[in-house]
């Protein structure tokens, strides 16, 4: 489990992450989401003990970082694929973290296996690997330890489909085993897809958290019409407050049965009535987070 207990980070006037307070919990996959500089990195680091915090606390099972015996057995961490020695072969990192924690030998031909690195592949040099081979074998080093906490930063980086489908089932399955898994992604279908549980955080703050469920549910209603001012004008008059999405639609936290009403009373057909849920985490997100994007795409957010 990862317990975040009101944690902030100041560099200098400057809030990192301010006042952030959640918990990760075993047998689920806690997405992390938010846009460029929103926090999520600063959180993590402090997590694994590279960044102090200026207050509050930061645990996983119940002990700091620092604390932990034996850290590589109890939390697998990757926050950056390309932060590994780039003249060591992958066989030669994976022997390294092994000799280290005191695991057999056989646990590095595992993770090879595991992570699909070829022989070949385990015999190169990391400073010929692609991203996505990176990728690999930090996942594989995070996992050498059979630890029960995952910490992953942007893991899926590099990784091709197939390889993005593979990371997906090996993370379900690692949750569904008991284990606690945070991941942080730009890839937000990837995060819908696999996650139970969501934080999004902008401008170093929490904006949301719960599970996937419920904060899909809290989206509204997405309703477009013909003569949408007219809609919007009588929604108004109902005292339904509403927002235009840009795309012709407009958007409101009454429920579609509310919207359908006012529509029939003041005569206007609609084109569209459902339930914002429909439109994924993508649009919760940067309804969400709009304060703090740095750009109008998806493309710009989230790392």
């Amino acid at each position: 489990m990862i317990t975040i207990d009101s944690l902030t980070k100041r560099y200098g006037d400057h809030t990192a992450v301010d006042d952030v307070t959640f918990t990760a919990a075993p047998g689920r996959v806690t997405g992390f989401l938010g846009p460029n500089g929103a926090g999520k990195s600063t959180t993590m680091r402090v997590m694994v003990g590279l960044t102090p915090p200026t207050s509050g606390t930061a645990q996983v099972n119940g002990r700091r970082f620092a604390d932990l015996p034996d850290p590589g057995r109890e939390v697998g961490v990757l926050l950056d694929a390309s932060a590994q020695h780039a003249g060591r072969t992958g066989r030669e990192i994976l022997a390294i973290a092994q000799r280290t924690m005191g695991l057999p030998r056989s646990r590095v031909e595992e993770m090879l296996e595991l992570v699909s690195l070829t022989e070949t592949e385990a015999g190169r040099r990391v400073r010929n690997y692609s991203l996505g081979m990176r990728q690999r074998l930090g996942i594989a080093t995070a996992l050498i330890g059979d630890p029960a906490v995952l910490i992953l930063d942007e893991p899926a980086n590099g990784l091709d489909p197939a390889g993005i489908r593979w990371m997906r089932d090996l993370l379900r399955g690692y949750a569904d085993r008991g284990g606690t898994v945070l991941l942080s992604s730009h890839l937000l279908h990837e995060i819908e897809v696999i996650a139970d549980d969501l934080l999004v955080i902008g401008n170093g703050r929490l904006v949301a958290q719960g599970t996937k469920a419920e904060l899909l549910a809290a989206a509204g209603t997405v309703v477009r019409a013909a003569e949408i001012d007219r809609l919007a004008a009588a929604l108004a008059a109902d005292g339904i407050a509403t927002t235009a999405s840009g795309d012709g639609a407009l958007r409101t936290d009454a429920d579609a049965s509310a919207v359908g009403r006012v529509a029939l009373a003041a005569g206007v057909a609609l084109t569209e009535l459902r339930s914002a849920d429909g439109a994924g985490l993508e649009e919760m997100f940067l309804e969400l987070t709009a304060e703090s994007q740095r750009d109008t795409t998806i493309e710009g957010a989230a790392a």
